[in-house]
């Protein structure tokens, strides 16, 4: 066996090692990916999605009301 097709089953393993974990969660991915390619400057964008998906999520409950007085 040459050492480029030991190398091809190395990584086939590695890989199906992988797909046998099980599912990470999407916060943990999305700080995954921040930590690993050093983008931290996503993090405040991150943020704010998520605060402007709160209130979103919040204007179609009866806390409208509230809400709408802060702006």
């Amino acid at each position: 066996m040459s050492d480029e097709t030991k190398n091809e089953n190395a990584g086939a393993s590695e890989f199906e090692k992988m797909a046998e974990q099980g599912e990470v969660g999407i916060v943990r991915e999305v700080t995954a990916f921040l930590m690993d390619n050093k983008k931290w400057w996503l993090a405040p964008i991150f943020v704010m999605l998520l605060i402007l998906a709160g209130l979103v999520i919040a204007a179609g409950t009866g806390a409208a009301p509230f809400i709408y007085t802060l702006f």
